[in-house]
């Protein structure tokens, strides 16, 4: 049945309870540690004032809540690339690692993706990987090998122990092998244009894709076994409170569930099964000012809560045990790019930013840093950026990528790139921001506007460096701590998509037909 529940006007504070006492000495006089419940580490039912904004349904399957049964985050314990971003917190946590100071991007392999001429209502979209379009990275055991050798998949003879998994604009999932660049698999039939990141599950071989625009099929998401290649489910939602049915947001599996944001206003729960099979238990539908905006940003999850941004600039935050908000803060435009979290002195905070679409020609990006318990602002930055009307389309200005938490000696430092789009004579830019005050340490300004999400490698002193790509096709390699470009390498390509690192490797497609593989040293 459905439960109809709409925004109460609570302003209780959902504080967390600290770790217990630490266990009575051992014989030799060491303390253990407490471990802390469940019932400890789950996060308040708490609905804040500023959640009455919002308007909302939770359509449950039955009027039970059903909890997630653990906070442990699959993604970061794996060395697999399985979600955008890598993990829940959505903090690229990669791993990348490089050796002294590097100075040099190589091309280890490209791969050409056939260029898709199928006429849509929005035109061509060709080949290659759009926004956010991140690889997948599987370093397979040889359980799992087997596994997929049996299961019926059309495998080649370049399938092995590590594979990368891409979707394509041309309406195709290429699979590939990572140290060659060959194909692994034939191509997986996508049935439509895929702009996002698709998803592994952590713990289910399933593959879960979105599909972007349409080919003239109906629009939805969709779930794939990885052992045989066939479709378990498609999922399209004729009860959503917006019609577009698109799907760029990468899912994730939290507590045992699969949650999925879709551009129809709407934050889908999951149940999952092997081969690909979904069922959905609970929806949130949700109006703002009596408009259902559409969610292109992928969920970020710390312990029972969800964070999310939508293309009407709210910022909203979920209990994902009952689905219903818990706070809500509005950004002054559309906010595409992935909220990430980190904690800070035992405190989650958040960071997000918006684009400059619906304020006009001239608007402002608008940074912050949040309490995400409560919503409560840290710090905001206000940097001036433009939208420009090129006649064929209109470029936002903004943040379109998702923002990299620094680390390392740039442990204090936040990296975003910007849209600045000659608000500022540059018309992107790589923009450091202090995580501590929101001040604006350097900018590396780019010959263009820029939607890829920069991505960082720690050498053994523990130094970062930042490797990311902008519209003209270049790539960089710059220094965390004071912004000093160490390579500049054209390639000829339009970058929207986020890249994926392994080691000190990255992989990342373009707009055309290429994913490169780029080894950085």
């Amino acid at each position: 049945m459905f439960v109809f529940i709409m925004a109460p006007l609570l302003a209780a504070c959902g504080g967390q309870k600290k770790d217990g006492a630490l266990a009575d000495a051992d014989s030799i006089g060491m303390a253990e540690a407490h471990v802390p419940t469940m019932a400890e580490l789950t996060l308040p039912d708490t609905v804040f004032e500023s959640a009455s904004a919002l308007k909302y349904v939770v359509e449950n399957v039955d009027s039970t809540p059903r909890p997630l049964h653990d906070y442990d985050d699959l993604y970061n314990r794996s060395d697999r690339v399985m979600t955008f971003r890598k993990n829940l917190l959505r903090n690229a946590d990669f791993g990348g690692r490089v050796q002294g100071e590097p100075t040099t991007i190589e091309v280890a392999w490209s791969y050409d993706t056939p260029y898709g001429k199928a006429e849509t209502k929005f035109g061509q979209w060709g080949g290659g990987t759009g926004w956010t379009g991140q690889p997948l990275y599987a370093h397979w055991t040889a359980a799992e090998q087997d596994s997929i050798r049996r299961g019926g998949a059309p495998l080649t003879a370049d399938f092995g122990e590590e594979e990368v998994m891409v979707g394509s604009l041309c309406g195709e999932a290429f699979f590939l092998n990572f140290q060659t660049g060959r194909p692994s698999r034939q191509p997986l039939d996508l049935h439509n244009v895929v702009k996002g990141t698709m998803s592994m599950d952590p713990e289910l071989m399933n593959l879960y894709v979105g599909q972007g625009v349409p080919k003239g099929e109906p629009l939805g998401c969709q779930a794939f076994s990885l052992t045989s290649h066939e479709r378990g489910t498609f999922f399209s939602d004729s009860r959503a409170w917006r019609g577009w049915q698109a799907f760029d947001s990468s899912p994730v599996v939290a507590g045992g569930y699969l949650f999925w944001p879709g551009e129809n206003g709407s934050l889908f729960k999951f149940e999952r099964q092997a081969d690909g099979k979904l069922h959905c238990v609970s929806t949130l539908r949700y109006r703002v000012n009596g408009a259902a905006p559409g969610i292109e940003s992928s969920l970020c999850v710390y312990r029972n809560y969800g964070f999310f941004g939508d293309n009407h600039g709210n910022v909203i935050c979920v209990n994902l045990n009952t689905m219903r908000p818990v706070w809500h803060v509005k950004n002054l435009d559309d906010t595409d790019g992935t909220i990430v979290c980190r904690e800070e002195g035992g405190t989650a905070y958040l960071y997000t930013a918006c684009e400059v679409d619906k304020q006009g020609t001239d608007g402002t990006c608008r940074m912050m840093k949040l309490r995400a318990l409560s919503g409560e602002l840290v710090w905001e930055r206000l940097i001036a950026c433009n939208r420009v009307d090129l006649g064929s389309k209109v470029l936002d200005g903004g943040m379109y990528s998702t923002p990299l938490l620094g680390c390392g000696d740039c442990d204090s430092l936040i990296f975003a790139n910007l849209c600045r789009n000659s608000a500022d004579p540059a018309r992107g830019q790589l923009t450091a921001i202090s995580t501590v005050d929101g001040s604006v340490r350097y900018t590396v300004d780019y010959g263009n506007f820029c939607w890829s999400s920069p991505v960082g490698f720690l050498n053994e002193q523990n130094e970062q460096y930042l490797f990311t790509a902008d519209a003209n096709g270049v790539v960089y390699l710059i220094r965390g701590r004071d912004g000093e470009m160490l390579c500049r390498k054209p390639m000829g390509a339009n970058f929207e998509s986020s890249p994926c690192v392994v080691g000190n490797s990255v992989v990342v497609g373009c707009r055309g037909t290429k994913i490169y593989k780029f080894t950085i040293k």
